[in-house]
C-alpha cells in the first residue's frame, strides 16, 4: 500500500480517462496513467492488465507524479518506460544501423537474434517502421553508397569496390535497376539520359512535370518557369532534356489532376531518386492519408529514428515530386504548417482541399 496520496483524483464511471481505461485505449498512453490502491502499481491507459474497480483507481498527470504518490510500475505495460511502439522503434533503427555497418548485410535470421524477437515479428515489425523490408533497405543502403561512390572514387570499378561488393559481376547484374541508368552515365551526371519535361499552369502557379522512362521523376510548383527549368537542369546537369510530346501531355493532365484534387490520389509511375534516409521518408509520406497531418517527429519516429527530427524535415525539403510525394501532410509538433519548399501558401491550399469531402 502506497505510504502517500497526495493530488490522487479518484475515477468516476463518467470520466473519459474512466472510459479508456476500460477500453484498453491505446491514444491515450502519454496523457495521464492510473494507479490501483489495491495492488499498488500504476499502469498505461492500455495496459492489458484486468480494470480494478473504479473507488481503487486514481488518475495521475505523468508516471513522475504516480511514483510521488507512492505507487510502483506495473511490470506488465512498463509505464516508467517509453511507449512499446516507440521502444520497438528505436530496436528497429538499431537493426538499422547494423545493417548500414555490416559487409554482407546480416541475414534476416541474425537480425531476429540480435532483438530477440522471431523472425516472422522481426520482418513484420522492421516493414511496419521503416516501410520496407530488410533486405529492401539493404539493397537500398548499398544503392546509396554506391551513387556516392561514383561521384567521388576514380573510376566505375573503385566505386563498385568502395561500396562493397566483392564483384564487378554482381554489381552489374542489378546496376541498371539500382541507379536507373548505367554507372558510366551516372558518374557523368546522367549523361545521354533523356528526360522529357513540360511547363504548364495549375490553380498553384507554374508546374513543371518530368519524366524518365521509369516514371515522373520532378513535379515543381512555382512562379517563374524559367526557376524551374533551372531546378531541372541542375538535378540532371547533363542527361538530355527533351520537349513534350502530344502523348506526354496527358501525363501531365494526370498530374495537374493531382494537384487540383489531392484526395483523389492517383497510380502516376514514379521514378524516385534519393539517398536511403530520403527514401524511407519519402515512402512513409506516401502511407499519410489524404486529409491527415503528422509531425516530423512522428515521421522520424515511424521510419525507427526518433532523434532524426531535423534530417526528417530536411528530406521533406528534398522532396522532388510535389503533391505526389505528400510532404504538404507534415507539420510542426503544436500543428503549424512550418515551412514548405513551393511556400506555405500552397500548402495551405492542398491541405484544405483533402479536408474538403
Amino acid at each position: 500500500m502506497p505510504a502517500k496520496h497526495h493530488a490522487l483524483t479518484t475515477a468516476d464511471r463518467n470520466d473519459p480517462r474512466w472510459a479508456a481505461v476500460r477500453s484498453r485505449d491505446p491514444r491515450a498512453d502519454g496523457t495521464f496513467v492510473y494507479s490501483v490502491k489495491t495492488t499498488g502499481v500504476y499502469c498505461r491507459p492500455s495496459c492489458a492488465a484486468r480494470p480494478a474497480r473504479p473507488e481503487n483507481v486514481a488518475f495521475h498527470a505523468t508516471a513522475a507524479a504516480a511514483q510521488d504518490a507512492g505507487f510502483r510500475a506495473c511490470k506488465r505495460c512498463k509505464p516508467d518506460q517509453p511507449p512499446l511502439a516507440e521502444r520497438q522503434a528505436i530496436q528497429v533503427a538499431e537493426l538499422c544501423r547494423l545493417i548500414e555497418h555490416r559487409d554482407p548485410a546480416p541475414t534476416l535470421e541474425e537480425l531476429a537474434r540480435h532483438a530477440g524477437w522471431s523472425v516472422f515479428h522481426t520482418h513484420r515489425l522492421f516493414k511496419a517502421v521503416t516501410g520496407v523490408t530488410p533486405k529492401a533497405y539493404a539493397a537500398e543502403h548499398r544503392a546509396s553508397r554506391v551513387r556516392g561512390e561514383l561521384r567521388t572514387a576514380g573510376t566505375v570499378t573503385e566505386a563498385i569496390y568502395g561500396a562493397g561488393y566483392r564483384s564487378s559481376a554482381r554489381f552489374y547484374e542489378h546496376s541498371n535497376a539500382m541507379l536507373g541508368m548505367t554507372p558510366t552515365k551516372y558518374r557523368a551526371g546522367g549523361q545521354d539520359l533523356e528526360i522529357c519535361f513540360a511547363i504548364g499552369q495549375c490553380s498553384l502557379g507554374e508546374i513543371l512535370v518530368a519524366a524518365t522512362r521509369r516514371g515522373v521523376c520532378a513535379i515543381l510548383l512555382g512562379d517563374d518557369p524559367t526557376a524551374l527549368a533551372r531546378d531541372l537542369e541542375q538535378r540532371f546537369p547533363r542527361a538530355r532534356l527533351v520537349g513534350a510530346d502530344p502523348a506526354f501531355e496527358e501525363l501531365v493532365a494526370q498530374v495537374v489532376g493531382l494537384v487540383e484534387q489531392p484526395r483523389l490520389g492517383t497510380k502516376l509511375p514514379l521514378d524516385i531518386r534519393g539517398t536511403a534516409f530520403q527514401q524511407r521518408v519519402w515512402q512513409a509520406l506516401r502511407r499519410i492519408p489524404a486529409g491527415k497531418t503528422v509531425s516530423y517527429a512522428e515521421i522520424a519516429s515511424r521510419i525507427g529514428a526518433p532523434s532524426a527530427v531535423r534530417a526528417v524535415a530536411q528530406a521533406c525539403a528534398a522532396n522532388p515530386l510535389a503533391v505526389a510525394i505528400p510532404c504538404h501532410r507534415v507539420v510542426r509538433k503544436g500543428g503549424d504548417l512550418s515551412g514548405y519548399r513551393w511556400g506555405a501558401v500552397r500548402k495551405r491550399t492542398l491541405l484544405g482541399r483533402e479536408a474538403s469531402p
